[in-house]
């Protein structure tokens, strides 16, 4: 992308109503634009950094055996009527009419349909376990929406549901969503730590959320420090066999957030190995047994012949908060600093001397190897308001062409997160862009 051709309208103030650094950073960056109260549009940068992410939550849940679907936005009052939660669920959800007066809403989570798609056609032990999911945008009429796309009332979400025969394999299922979500949220290069939680109004009595830990967090959490050093990445994951070993060091270690901390068992721990701080739930696993499949009506035929109500869970991903997740764990005070697996670009081509054939011919040749996965600079403007845009976007890698540079054909390549500057040949450059 030629910046000279991009729509990227970046803000050199910082709106007013931008409290947080994820919120003040995207609206400069010009990666998104509010429409109404909690609701905002993604601009072209904003979009890529959302489809990489959601690229990420897709390819975690396929590997874990889910399967995606996708269903409808606006739902049938009747489903939630089944299930209980028509009047139970609060003026969160948006209630509308059609126009032959039938109640219908504008789905907030979606266990009532998944449901409902899942009796009409499951109907033997054999057609068990299955694991649904869809990214779909929901709302919810949040009171005070703040804080941009961290608590909007519009966003991107993945839900998966899980169906089993009995207890044993809906923990099973669960224990799959478990390591799946640790998995995920490292290739974006956040450390999560998940901790038990309140089931809220999706119902239950297990569930983990998964932190991130980061100063604007809406939370205070208290774990001990071991969970920090643990690499999922490292670990062999079989999702057919035994998850055990991974789950087991996540739950017998201190995880907590102030909701369900236990000051006694805090206590316990030496001080040493004691981390108390903020925040950022960016995912939340739930497993509730029959509360949906019982009076929703669903069973299928067991080995014996005779019917079962199929165990379930759910299993949400804020995909379009986690972008502003991400860029709370990872900024400065001079912009963002992507990991490289969610950058919108991988690397941004600054020309110091737009119009000089030496600069323009270096530039071009850099920009033509990594084409789509890189941001030319070509723009006729100042030197510092090109570097300054490239620390706010925060692009992983800049490659900075002046006519000095070119003249000795060399390129002055800068790594955001370090701020590291060496001067290499192209070829050099080129290899350590594409290496990381």
């Amino acid at each position: 992308m030629r910046l000279s051709r991009a729509f990227l309208p970046t803000l050199k103030e910082t709106p007013a109503e931008a409290q947080i650094a994820s919120h003040r950073l995207m609206l400069r960056a010009g990666m998104i634009r509010q429409t109404s109260a909690g609701i905002y549009a993604w601009l072209p940068l904003g979009w890529r950094v959302l489809q990489k992410v959601e690229q990420i939550v897709r390819e975690e849940q396929d590997a874990a055996g889910a399967q995606e679907i996708l269903m409808p936005t606006i739902q049938t009052a009747d489903l939630w009527r089944q299930s209980g939660r028509y009047d139970a669920y609060g003026p969160e959800m948006l209630r509308l009419k059609d126009r032959h007066d039938r109640d219908m809403l504008y789905g907030p989570t979606n266990e009532e349909m998944v449901t409902e798609i899942f009796r009409t056609y499951a109907k033997s032990y054999r057609d068990l376990p299955r694991n649904l999911y869809h990214i779909q945008w929901k709302f919810r009429d949040e009171v005070r929406p703040r804080f941009g796309v961290m608590r909007g009332r519009e966003f991107l979400m993945k839900d998966a549901y899980s169906f089993d025969l009995d207890h044993a394999g809906a923990v099973r299922s669960y224990r799959q969503m478990f390591v799946a979500y640790l998995r995920t949220f490292a290739r974006m290069g956040l450390k999560a730590i998940p901790m038990q939680a309140d089931t809220g109004p999706i119902g239950g009595n297990l569930s983990h959320e998964f932190l991130i830990l980061a100063e604007t967090g809406e939370s205070q959490v208290f774990l001990h420090k071991d969970l920090l050093d643990f690499d999922v990445l490292s670990q062999a994951v079989d999702y057919d066999g035994d998850l055990s070993p991974i789950v087991d060091f996540w739950t017998s270690r201190y995880a907590a957030t102030d909701e369900k901390h236990d000051e006694a068992a805090w206590n316990a721990i030496p001080e040493a190995d004691r981390v108390s701080a903020r925040g950022i739930e960016i995912g939340h696993i739930f497993y509730f047994g029959t509360k949906y499949s019982a009076p929703m009506g669903l069973q299928v035929s067991g080995p014996d012949g005779k019917m079962v109500t199929p165990e379930m869970g759910s299993y949400g991903i804020g995909v379009s908060r986690l972008v502003g997740a991400i860029i709370e764990a990872n900024h400065d005070e001079n912009g963002i600093r992507w990991p490289e697996a969610v950058a919108p670009f991988k690397a941004v081509v600054i020309n110091l001397k737009t119009g000089d054939a030496a600069t323009d011919a270096m530039a071009e040749k850099i920009y033509g190897v990594f084409g789509q996965d890189a941001v030319y600079d070509d723009r006729d403007d100042r030197a510092g308001v090109k570097f300054a845009d490239a620390d706010l976007m925060g692009y992983p890698w800049q490659a900075i062409i002046g006519p000095r540079g070119a003249a000795a054909g060399k390129v002055e390549l800068k790594r955001r997160a370090t701020g590291e500057r060496v001067e290499l040949s192209l070829e050099d450059a080129i290899a350590r862009i594409k290496g990381g």
